[in-house]
C-alpha cells in the first residue's frame, strides 16, 4: 500500500514538473518573438553636467614597469611619517 502512495506522489509531482516545463518554453519561445525598442540608457557618471553623453576619455593610463613601480612605493614608504621610527617608536639617529 505504501509503495502505491509513492509511485502516485511521486507521479503526481513528474507530471507538475513536466507541465512546468512545458510552461516556461511556451512563455520562453512568446517573449523571444517580441520586439523591444532599444532603450539607451548611460550611467550617470557618462554625463556632463547638462546631461549630455561625454566622449571623451575618462582614465588614461600608461604601463609601468616593475622597477619604476617598485620606485614609487619606495618613495612613499620613504615620505611616510613612520619612515625612521624603530620597533619601540624612536626615531633613528
Amino acid at each position: 500500500m505504501l509503495q502505491l502512495i509513492y509511485i502516485v506522489a511521486f507521479t503526481v509531482l513528474a507530471l507538475l514538473a513536466m507541465a512546468n516545463l512545458i510552461r516556461s518554453l511556451l512563455t520562453l519561445g512568446i517573449e523571444s518573438q517580441r520586439q523591444f525598442s532599444p532603450q539607451r540608457v548611460t550611467h550617470p557618471e557618462l554625463l556632463d553636467s547638462d546631461g549630455h553623453v561625454i566622449d571623451e576619455p575618462l582614465l588614461v593610463m600608461r604601463s609601468l614597469s616593475v622597477e619604476d613601480a617598485r620606485a614609487q612605493l619606495d618613495a612613499i614608504y620613504r615620505e611616510s611619517p613612520s619612515y625612521g621610527d624603530d620597533a619601540r617608536g624612536e626615531t633613528q639617529a
